[in-house]
This record gives C-alpha cells, sequence and structure tokens, in this order.
C-alpha cells in the first residue's frame, strides 16, 4: 500500500501537466488558425479540472492501476473541441492543431530533463530522491503520450495529421476510420501489438534524451 501511494504521489503532478498542457495547446493553436472554439468554452486554460474527464482521467486508470499493479495504464483526458471548418485553412491547419498536443508533450519531457539534470548537479538533500524520481516520471509520461498520440490512427494525433497531409480522397476515406478508432486502440493495447509498435519509439526517445543531458544512469 505505501509504496502504491508513494507512487501515485510521484506521478500525479507529471500527469496533470502532460493532460492539462497536452490539450491547452491544441485549443490555443487552433484559436490561432481560426477557430476560437475551445477559447469561447474555456478550454484553453491550465486549469487541470477543465481537462478531467471523471471517467478517462480518473475511473479507468484508477481501476487500471489497482488491477495490474501499475503494469498496464490507460486513460484520456476530455478532449478539447475543434470546429475545423472554422480553420482559414481546414486541411492545412488541421496538421498543426494536431502536432500541438504532442509537441507540448515534447516540450514537458525536456522540461523535466532539465530539472533531473538540476537535481544532478545539486547538493544532495532530503528532496533530491524525490524530485528525482518525479522528474523521471515526467520524462517517461510525457514521451509515452507523444508517442502513443502520434501513432497514425482517428482519431489519435497522429490520424489528425496523416488526414492533413493525405490527398483528398484518401484524406476522407482515412477519417471515416475514426468511428472505430477507439475500438481497434484497446484491441492493439490489450493484444500487446501496440507496445510491441510503440516500444522502441518510446526508448529511442528516451535515450536520445538521456543523451543529450549526459544522466548519470
Amino acid at each position: 500500500m505505501e509504496s502504491v501511494i508513494q507512487t501515485l504521489a510521484i506521478y500525479a503532478l507529471p500527469v496533470v501537466f502532460a493532460i492539462t498542457l497536452h490539450e491547452a495547446a491544441h485549443g490555443y493553436v487552433a484559436r490561432h488558425f481560426g477557430d476560437p472554439t475551445a477559447w469561447m468554452l474555456g478550454r484553453i486554460s491550465l486549469n487541470p479540472l477543465r481537462h478531467i474527464d471523471p471517467v478517462g482521467t480518473v475511473l479507468v486508470p484508477a481501476i487500471l492501476f489497482w488491477t495490474t499493479h501499475g503494469a498496464f495504464l490507460f486513460g484520456w483526458a476530455k478532449p478539447v473541441p475543434v470546429d475545423f471548418g472554422k480553420l482559414r485553412q481546414p486541411k492545412k491547419d488541421m496538421f498543426w492543431v494536431a502536432a500541438a498536443g504532442p509537441a507540448a508533450n515534447l516540450a514537458m519531457a525536456l522540461g523535466w530533463a532539465v530539472l533531473l539534470k538540476l537535481v544532478e548537479l545539486a547538493p544532495e538533500n532530503v528532496y533530491s530522491l524525490p524530485m528525482a524520481r518525479m522528474a523521471d516520471a515526467g520524462m517517461d509520461v510525457n514521451i509515452v503520450l507523444m508517442v502513443l498520440n502520434l501513432f497514425p490512427l482517428p482519431p489519435l494525433d497522429g490520424g489528425r495529421i496523416a488526414v492533413s497531409l493525405l490527398p483528398p480522397r484518401a484524406a476522407w476515406r482515412f477519417a471515416q476510420v475514426e468511428r472505430w478508432g477507439f475500438p481497434i486502440l484497446l484491441l492493439l493495447m490489450v493484444s500487446g501489438v501496440l507496445g510491441a509498435i510503440l516500444g522502441p519509439f518510446v526508448g529511442l526517445f528516451r535515450l536520445l534524451i538521456a543523451a543529450v543531458f549526459r544522466f548519470h544512469y
């Protein structure tokens, strides 16, 4: 029980930041390109309560955490509403709106890496180990979210990026997959296929960040 509480305490802040800034980034970029929907609904916000889905952000991850002892986690935030028809150049601007979320996760992964490096360089104190573990968790959470969301399956960000890059006819056909996207994603996750595909990319990004910052582990 104590180890579970410690794990929750370490991961809580990184997860909240990762979800909140990811969703807010979508809304901010959509507003920049002409769609004020998220802004008008108050979703361009750093308040995590505006982005938390009671089921996807709290209930499902909690159940999976307890039943699998932390071995398998999955969840989702409340999607930021984007009216792609209001974008100045819908097909082209969709790319930037979709890419904003993973880009925010990459920025946060680097931010947590900076914090971990500062902890390594600073004199050791009572806060060193907790801060190092939280920074390490922050990197992991954001790298996983970034790589997962770049998977080319609608409605994930990678799927929308693919739709924006494909020729019109192919883009329209591929976009129709979105209605089945969530069941397909769950099937890939439960079967282990998704982990096998994304695992090497997660590991690669982790190694690249470790090499850039010259971590001591």
